[in-house]
């Protein structure tokens, strides 16, 4: 799969967590407490602007659940290697509330994750 373009829904930001299969894998299944290799996307919901990407760093990062957001935890596991899947993920499975002070923080964000491998 190539780099994929992350089209915002209309509208107003999700409160829960949405998760969207756009490619279903038929490879080994991602479980909690695992390790998973991907490629992703992030865009923040608000403005469209791409924050992260995997692409273009040249390479797809591998890492264990227990270092994700919660939105990722929540979201990656059910997936197949092989599969592509859209995560809407609210300010409080993301990095927490705005006074926080973290870039990303108070913020609903959007990635396509490409899952590459369960390990």
């Amino acid at each position: 799969m190539s780099k994929p373009q992350i089209d915002i829904p209309t509208g107003g930001a999700p409160q829960d967590l949405v998760i969207e299969d756009l490619v279903v894998g038929d490879g080994a299944e991602a479980v909690p407490g695992g390790m998973v290799e991907v490629h992703y996307v992030g865009v923040d919901f608000e403005t469209g602007e791409e924050f992260d990407s995997s692409w273009d760093r040249g390479g797809s990062i591998e890492f264990p659940f227990s270092g994700l957001i919660e939105g990722w935890q929540e979201g990656i596991p059910g997936m197949r290697a092989g599969g592509r899947r859209k995560l809407i993920i609210p300010p409080e499975k993301a990095y927490g509330p705005a006074e926080l002070g973290q870039d990303l923080s108070g913020r609903t964000l959007v990635y396509i994750i490409d899952l590459i491998s369960v390990n």
